[in-house]
């Protein structure tokens, strides 16, 4: 593991090019993600995977699905989820817990069969964000609660169930997407609450989580770092490690979103000098894909120690 780089990179189809093989092999990025562009069959995306995990020599190799279900659902082809959003659990765990516990305990448990199926053992899951009125809804239903108390009780039985299912968890967006009122894919939302309020609302969702990984917000937070967005600042960085107290690997948010305004090369140093310890690339474009490699450094210990608990759930 000690000569992987600290970078998880997307793939352009349902099969390998020669550039892609190519890339793994002399770059070896710490994971691959995968998206609906990639999954045609069960079979065909078993054979991928297992293909991904031959080249890397790792047969628990990271391999990651953003798959949460509701709107958010890169496994189409099998499974419809439209109903089961994240809002439809919270308000079923506030209106019938006997019936909550069951429904939500087949719909993880099925996630996890399918995941397994195709050669996937992380999702982007559980989102932490609260559901704020008035915000934009690129999270909208995608959360459970506007209640904290509810979020912290929902994200903490995902995180667990999903570990038990021998997947792991990617808590998101940290500290906190609910207050933005534009979409960070498209532009820079900009947050002015006070630290306090913060730190009791939108940050407390994701203090004492058990996930070995964590995704970034690209979100501005006027109070704490006025020029940079959460993925690339210092001090958000730090606020999450003091205050939130997160001490797994911290993976950033698609790094070629557009609320990142620089070349994908400085967005990804920034990202490292701030403190992030993985960068994610999504799209599959292969000069971006290089800029990305070429500026990601080599694992270090803590990365490897982190991977390495990780793995002991796979077993």
């Amino acid at each position: 593991m000690i000569n992987r780089r600290c970078f998880i990179t997307g793939i352009r189809s349902t099969i390998l090019s020669k550039k892609e093989k190519f890339f793994l092999k002399k770059y070896k990025p710490w994971g691959v993600i995968l998206f609906s562009r990639n999954i045609k069959s069960i079979s065909q995306t078993k054979k991928l995977t297992d293909e991904i995990r031959i080249i890397l020599k790792d047969k628990n190799y990271p391999i990651i699905l953003d798959q949460e279900g509701g709107r958010i659902n890169r496994l189409s082809r099998f499974i419809n989820t439209a109903p089961l959003t994240g809002e439809y659990f919270g308000n079923l765990y506030l209106n019938n817990k006997i019936k909550f516990y069951s429904h939500y305990k087949v719909f993880i448990d099925t996630t996890s069969f399918l995941l397994k199926q195709i050669g996937v053992n992380i999702n982007t899951v559980p989102v932490l964000d609260i559901r704020i009125k008035g915000a934009s809804s690129i999270i909208g239903d995608r959360a459970f609660s506007e209640n904290t108390k509810i979020i912290n009780i929902l994200g903490n039985l995902c995180i667990n169930s999903f570990h038990k299912n021998k997947i792991g968890t990617v808590i998101k967006h940290i500290p906190g997407h609910g207050l933005a009122k534009v979409d960070s894919h498209k532009l820079t939302p900009t947050i002015n609450a006070k630290i306090n309020y913060l730190l009791k609302n939108d940050f407390s969702t994701f203090k004492n989580k058990k996930s070995f990984f964590a995704m970034t917000a690209h979100i501005i937070f006027n109070k704490i770092d006025k020029s940079n967005p959460a993925t690339q600042s210092k001090k958000v960085i730090q606020l999450i490690r003091d205050k939130i107290k997160f001490n797994n690997l911290l993976m950033t948010d698609d790094i070629s979103m557009k609320s990142l305004k620089n070349s994908t090369k400085i967005s990804t140093q920034k990202a490292f000098i701030a403190g992030c310890n993985l960068v994610l690339h999504c799209n599959g474009n292969y000069k971006e894909m290089l800029d990305v490699a070429n500026n990601s450094p080599f694992v270090n210990n803590f990365i490897i120690k982190k991977t390495s608990q990780f793995y002991k759930i796979l077993s």
